[in-house]
């Protein structure tokens, strides 16, 4: 079984206008999902508020046999995202009004942690973990590290940590493929040997050992929600590289799980009240 550990961000997601809360955040989605998968084993490592948001995230990531046993429960809130609906359609806010990263950037690996993390093969965080300083250390552990950037394709703001990443993970959205293929060149030079490039409707694209690979969307009649349905195209790619997939299989089966995602509430259910 692949084994695969995330570390650094986590939230609960605050559906604003049904007043309910989900477990959320990247680097706790994608181990999850690759748990979901059948293909992996996997834990996470991060800090927690001792409220009820991070005592229901906890409470999720047992339920779903992640290794929690390096998760730290730190006095103070944990960390939040505010969505609501505009014009129908899920929508994060943001300012203020969009959330709080609580107690989650305060993740420090200490040397029990490093020997935890040497056991697994694939480190999973984000551009939302305020982990970057300790990309260095992560790196010198042993496992590959895949770390999403969202859609931070601003190539300077980014270009320290891409010397420590081996999954490189972007959201072109409705970008041009060739604006794209140009930013995809440019992060290859610094490091990364698999780059993702997920872009909505438009399916998404990869660039591998030289080679550009291309995926549609996998269509479904009715859809849910689509929170976290990257993190799942994301988690099932991961999961299927290293099971030994061939690398066009994996992205078609990553869509098609992606796509399933969505028939889920939040990123993988455990819908409860904010409080």
């Amino acid at each position: 079984m692949f084994r695969i550990i995330g570390i650094g961000d986590n939230v609960v997601d605050r559906y604003l206008y049904k007043n309910k809360m989900y477990p959320g955040g990247n680097a706790v989605n994608v181990p999850v999902l690759a748990k979901r998968s059948g293909l992996a084993e996997a834990a996470y490592i991060g800090c927690l508020g001792t409220d009820a948001a991070g005592a229901h995230v906890l409470a999720a990531l047992r339920s779903e046999g992640l290794d929690t046993s390096h998760v730290r429960v730190m006095e103070g809130p944990n960390a939040y995202a505010n969505v609501t609906l505009v014009d129908g359609d899920r929508t994060f806010l943001s300012g203020d009004m969009g959330g709080s990263v609580g107690v989650s950037h305060n993740i420090v690996l200490n040397k029990e942690d490093e020997a935890f993390i040497a056991t697994y093969q694939l480190i999973h965080t984000s551009v939302y973990s305020g982990i970057n300083d300790s990309l260095p250390q992560m790196k010198a552990i042993g496992p590959a590290i895949s770390y999403d950037y969202s859609d931070h394709l601003n190539l300077e703001e980014i270009r320290d940590t891409l010397p420590y990443v081996d999954f490189a993970i972007f959201s072109g959205g409705d970008g041009e493929e060739e604006v794209l293929r140009d930013f995809i060149a440019k992060v290859a030079e610094l490091g990364p040997k698999h780059i993702l490039m997920t872009r909505g409707f438009k399916g998404s694209m990869l660039y591998r050992d030289g080679v550009y690979y291309h995926q549609g969307i996998y269509h479904i009649d009715h859809v849910v929600d689509t929170m976290g349905a990257g993190d799942s195209f994301i988690a099932r790619y991961l999961a299927g590289i290293y099971s030994g997939e061939e690398t066009q299989q994996s992205m078609a089966n990553a869509a098609e799980f992606a796509a399933k995602n969505c028939l889920v509430a939040g990123t993988f259910g455990y819908e409860t009240d904010i409080r």
